[in-house]
């Protein structure tokens, strides 16, 4: 595939029913020395040695080396980011699909990421990029303007920093986030939760919703499944309530690992302390990268896991990965009716006027709900 130096995507070939995308197979690594950009979030020790800031992790990373995710390096008594303003994939996408049903629905989203991960997920479905295997950091050159200019041309009203964790490319999501609120883009980011609340704070100003993954009420779970400790993920869903980002949870439920009745009433309590107009999507598996060997969520399992979420209050809670199932579709928590009809990531229907229920004008949580975007 051939790229123009001056036009990433061309207006031409956006079509809302195919999304334009560039993934990583269809990326050629850029040559020649990395990009080096100073990283933000570290402290200077003792022989060259620092220790990074960015993440619960808190990596000490000696000279020439590396920290847990990948991607930033000590040269020197130096950190730097690698993967500033090197995109391993690109694409505009439905907002439907992050997945952020409550913000702006219907409208589409600029989508950016870089290699590389702070967690070390047995199920995930992007790891040919999140996790690294060598020395090399692979992508290709898209610039924080030229994010935001792609966006604009695109029709889209928001940028997701996305597909990897956006912590670990922090300064190229900061850089482009400052620039997109310029230009009246909202700046999503959908993430594991896995960032300081220095860093979190940082991006707050410019940072206007999120989807976190709350992969398991089990501190086991974290630390053998995904390399993490639970309870910094739940500080940062608390913070980012408290900070007025709009939230979404996305809950991939894994056959005999984090489904049980039990564990899924230990989230929904937890999302509930949040607040009951914070959504709940309870997510199918599908076998991958480490975790072939399990079979596909039940969809018994995924409607037991709405109705746990419902019945201990939350308003809104949606089944995932499962097109067609009415658990993609947003109910008015007061009249009960379906005030959103989905399918997959597609809105058929729409009962929402000025952001009340069109039935019985109850006050639907969102933002962006005010206007019908079919």
């Amino acid at each position: 595939m051939s790229y123009a130096k001056d036009k990433l995507i061309s207006p031409v070939k956006l079509d809302k029913a195919i999304p334009f995308i560039y993934f990583n197979k269809e990326i050629a690594p850029l040559k020649g020395p990395l990009s080096m950009h100073e990283a933000m979030f570290y402290e200077k020790t003792e022989d060259k040695e620092v220790k990074c800031g960015l993440c619960p992790h808190r990596c000490k990373i000696a000279n020439q080396k590396r920290g847990i995710c990948g991607v930033r390096e000590n040269k020197e008594g130096v950190l730097y980011s690698l993967v500033y303003g090197r995109a391993i994939s690109w694409a505009v996408d439905p907002i439907e699909k992050k997945p952020l049903y409550h913000f702006h629905p219907g409208s589409d989203i600029f989508s950016i990421a870089t290699v590389g991960c702070n967690l070390s997920c047995g199920h995930c479905q992007n790891y040919s990029i999140s996790q690294l295997s060598g020395e090399e950091i692979e992508g290709r050159d898209l610039s924080p303007e030229k994010v935001v200019s792609q966006a604009k041309i695109a029709g889209c009203l928001s940028i997701a920093y996305t597909y990897t964790e956006p912590t670990i490319f922090f300064e190229y999501a900061y850089a482009t986030s400052k620039l997109a609120k310029k230009d009246n883009l909202n700046n999503i980011f959908v993430t594991n939760g896995y960032m300081s609340e220095e860093s979190l704070k940082e991006i707050n100003p410019y940072l206007d919703a999120a989807n976190v993954d709350l992969k398991s009420f089990s501190e086991n779970h974290y630390r053998k499944i995904c390399g993490g400790r639970l309870k910094f993920v739940l500080q940062i869903l608390e913070l980012m309530k408290e900070l007025g980002i709009w939230l979404e949870v996305t809950t991939l439920l894994i056959p005999t690992l984090n489904d049980s009745e039990s564990e899924l009433k230990k989230i929904a309590e937890f999302i509930l302390h949040l607040g009951r107009d914070t959504p709940w999507h309870v997510s199918r598996f599908y076998p991958s990268y480490r975790m072939m060997d399990l079979p596909p969520t039940s969809l018994e399992t995924l409607h037991r896991a709405r109705q746990i979420g419902l019945d201990a209050g939350l308003r809104y809670v949606y089944t995932g990965n499962v097109p067609g199932d009415e658990g993609e579709n947003t109910y008015c928590y007061q009249c009960r009716r379906a005030i959103i009809v989905r399918y997959g990531y597609h809105i058929k229907a729409n009962h929402i006027q000025r952001g009340l229920c069109e039935y019985c004008k109850a006050k639907i949580d969102g933002v962006g709900l005010q206007s019908r975007i079919i």
